[in-house]
């Protein structure tokens, strides 16, 4: 159970993350030192983790409690596009796994510099059709969920699906998700957990030499009508946070039912420290109840992969 007071733990956060995601280290870099840091955030007792292979890319399915699930999560972590893996994001995949008593799939897709867009859109369609043609699932029962950019690249893939294979996900799940990648209007160069000279040249490496205003890349210009009912969930003192209240806006405005959680003493995706923070538990468990609501309960998905 968590048990640290939330003021020591975004304390601890500021100075390693102010470390970490820093423009002075390379991307591999970055990446080695997050996945050395992750195993801080621990599992839930009983959590069941199976290396998989989904359209091709390493995922993990996880479970808590029955491995033997009647429902799925595709779930795409954040890291700006060019860091983390489902290593920096088990924890919390294991937390909303046993929030909505499914199997939480964390997609490894591929990361930018060394894959520019759109291969992590690619990757993330991919991978959901697999499991909805593969893996014992339905669409109308399966939502996706991500953080940051995962956040981002949700969206973008519920549209792609929706226009290219006719295929809408049950719901999204958005944790302050990365809609614009290209906009540099952000309220301050940094918050507890981002700052804009780790952010922007992130977003540059993986836009490569695509359009800033390609949908697929900012979704904050698509057409939303499209959308499943979505949650989203931001912090209001983050750097995302008028991008965020924007894109809500956005599609309250095209009719789509979605529903904004601010969350003014929690940081940039929070989440993560589910096992250390009351308050983000209790915002993952706000994440599940959302989830499940939108879950049919359908052919049980097949343990393993």
């Amino acid at each position: 159970m968590p048990q640290f007071p939330l003021p020591l733990v975004r304390a601890a956060l500021r100075p390693m993350y102010r470390l970490v995601l820093s423009p002075r280290l390379s991307y591999p870099m970055q990446r080695r030192l997050l996945g050395l840091a992750a195993p801080i955030q621990t599992l839930p007792k009983g959590t069941v983790v199976r290396k998989i292979t989904l359209a091709g890319r390493p995922a993990e399915r996880i479970t808590v409690g029955a491995t033997e699930r009647r429902t799925a999560v595709l779930y795409l972590h954040g890291g700006a596009f060019t860091t983390c893996s489902p290593a920096t994001h088990r924890s919390l995949a294991a937390h909303l796994a046993a929030a909505t008593a499914s199997a939480v799939y964390v997609l490894d897709y591929r990361l930018a510099p060394e894959h520019p867009y759109p291969a992590a859109l690619d990757d993330a369609v991919a991978a959901y059709l697999e499991l909805v043609t593969e893996h014992g699932v339905d669409a109308a029962s399966t939502p996706i969920a991500g953080d940051s950019a995962g956040g981002g690249l949700a969206v973008a893939a519920a549209l792609r699906l929706a226009d290219r294979h006719g295929v809408t996900p049950a719901a999204l799940g958005l944790l302050s998700p990365w809609v614009d990648p290209g906009s540099r209007a952000v309220p301050f160069d940094r918050d507890t957990v981002l700052s804009t000279g780790w952010l922007f040249p992130s977003a540059e490496a993986y836009l490569g030499d695509g359009d800033p205003a390609d949908p697929g890349y900012a979704p904050m210009h698509a057409d939303p009508r499209p959308l499943p009912p979505t949650l989203i969930h931001v912090g209001t003192t983050e750097v995302f946070y008028p991008q965020v209240t924007e894109f809500a806006r956005r599609l309250r405005a095209a009719g789509v039912d979605v529903q904004v959680t601010e969350q003014p003493r929690l940081w940039h995706v929070a989440h993560l420290q589910a096992s250390l923070v009351r308050e983000a538990a209790d915002a993952i468990v706000d994440l599940g109840e959302f989830l499940r609501s939108h879950m049919l309960a359908e052919p049980r998905v097949r343990d393993g992969g």
